[in-house]
């Protein structure tokens, strides 16, 4: 609070907002849904940038020792993640029932697909689908998940990346499972436990009173009760603008949790996964327990605290592990695994990665010797982002309404401030006119940018292929990171080893 609080302050604080609007200041702006991302404010005091990369000199590994082979463009950012080849270390989503989600799907989908990375279609698309026919409880047709899996593959090579589709505790009640793999052929099916922007269950906001009464009527948590009259009136009377849609919280058991993956794998189901949040340390051990008595063949721990959807502002900056503290807990839990000779899942760190740096980071930080844990990171809202802009800035530009600095610096049309057009244009021919410009925004991003990023920084410590950068491609520059993490710090980093070479 302020120090000093007077009742005539026009000023709109926390609790004054809380005072008129009580549980919608939980949240991000209810009037921005659908067109924003949420994310902490909070400094969790450790992030990926208190650690720096060593830079190497005499040796070049993954590559012929020669200067004019081992330039960085030769580096290579392909990996293999779940058993699914993809062009750069990177998963897209997952991109649920959101209205941002739905309403920049085109664009990530075919971005995605042109990268050559895994895109996840999230939670309870299905469920929200007006479309959507159901039959004793059982989804037999969505248009909109359909869409979705479409749109990837309309530009996939059919090798590298794939789609796939996330479901929780109301998907699997619905059996979008099993129509996924039955009608749709998707090949990767993803068990959700949760995400690092909030412990509880997908929600979003419904605008549309029939629609509200359609959800409840379908399973879900609907606040207010879209049939009671007392909510109703209040909605049509403009005391609320919208209906909250929440989704019920899985307690998952490792008995049917192993039962329920061999059952998928029993439908059909070539690569099974599991998404879950930043739970206490105990549950993440439990949870590397269950996946490998599974044998799931991923699984993503998720770090506080930003998502696409409507998460709790105070569960987001408050609740939950922040990413680099959770990769050093299931980093131990994964070690632990290995040395009992037990499956250990391909696992893939979330949590606010946004630039090639902390990609690096958090997959050299994962390998003790043997080959890297993390094969993977998955990004969110960074490619909600690019789609955001290439979307914006393509529809002011055909209105002659970009910033003059912008059209000056970068040119007036897409043709022009899109540096891949020309690339993408000739490799795609007269199917380049069916790629949309966020599409061609999140290619850019992800493979121009980080991509591109990626291999430089691989080139710069002297080391062509991903599974090559290890714990000693990093430093510490704190005593914080140093201690969570058991990586030197850069005064101590090699120090034995440079008293031998000068012995």
């Amino acid at each position: 609070m302020c120090p000093i609080c007077v009742r005539d302050c026009s000023v709109l604080c926390e609790i004054g907002l809380s005072s008129f609007r009580g549980r919608e200041a939980l949240y991000p702006d209810p009037a921005e849904f659908g067109t924003s991302t949420s994310g902490a404010l909070k400094d969790f005091g450790l992030d990926w940038s208190h650690f720096n990369i060593q830079a190497g000199l005499f040796e070049a590994k993954g590559i012929e020792e020669n200067s004019d082979v081992a330039t960085f463009p030769n580096a290579s950012t392909e990996t293999g993640v779940g058993g699914i080849p993809v062009r750069l270390p990177i998963l897209c989503g997952a991109f649920g029932s959101t209205d941002v989600a739905r309403l920049n799907w085109e664009g990530l989908a075919i971005g995605g697909a042109l990268s050559g990375v895994v895109v996840i279609v999230g939670e309870n698309v299905c469920g929200m689908d007006p479309e959507a026919k159901i039959a004793g409880g059982k989804v037999t047709y969505s248009k909109e998940l359909k869409r979705r899996i479409d749109l990837f593959r309309k530009f996939w090579d059919g090798k590298h990346g794939e789609v796939g589709v996330q479901t929780n505790v109301e998907d699997q009640r619905l059996g979008v499972d099993v129509y996924a793999i039955s009608k749709l052929e998707v090949n990767v099916i993803e068990r959700k436990w949760g995400q690092g922007a909030k412990a509880i269950g997908g929600e979003v906001r419904v605008r549309d009173l029939d629609r509200a009464i359609m959800l409840k009527k379908r399973g879900y948590i609907v606040i207010p009760d879209p049939e009671d009259p007392v909510a109703q009136q209040a909605f049509r009377d403009g005391v609320f603008r919208s209906f909250e849609r929440h989704s019920r919280v899985g307690i998952p058991k490792e008995r049917s949790f192993t039962e329920d993956i061999e059952w998928l794998h029993s439908q059909g189901a070539k690569h099974v996964t599991l998404k879950t949040g930043a739970y206490r340390p105990s549950a993440c051990a439990y949870t590397m327990k269950m996946a490998s008595e599974a044998k799931i063949d991923a699984i993503y721990f998720d770090g506080a605290g930003g998502g696409t959807g409507m998460s709790p502002v105070p569960m987001m900056d408050e609740m939950s592990i922040p990413t680099v503290y959770l990769e050093a807990i299931v980093l131990r839990c994964a070690q632990l695994l290995k040395r009992k000779g037990r499956h250990v899942p391909d696992i893939i760190m979330a949590g606010g990665f946004i630039s090639e740096t902390q990609v690096y980071k958090a997959i050299a930080m994962s390998n003790f010797g043997d080959g890297p844990f993390v094969k993977a990171v998955l990004m969110g809202r960074s490619p909600i982002t690019a789609a955001f802009k290439g979307g914006y800035f393509s529809e002011i530009a055909s209105q002659g309404k970009l910033p003059r600095a912008f059209a000056e610096k970068y040119g007036g049309t897409p043709e022009k401030f899109f540096i891949s057009w020309p690339e993408l244009k000739e490799k795609y021919g007269d199917r380049f006119k069916e790629i949309p410009w966020p599409a061609i925004a999140v290619h850019t991003y992800l493979t121009d940018r980080i991509g591109v990023g990626l291999k430089q920084l691989l080139a710069g410590s002297r080391k062509w292929k991903l599974d090559l950068i290890d714990r000693n491609d990093l430093m510490s520059l704190n005593e914080s990171a140093a201690r969570v993490s058991g990586i030197p710090m850069a005064d101590e980093a090699e120090k034995d080893l440079v008293e031998r070479i000068l012995a």
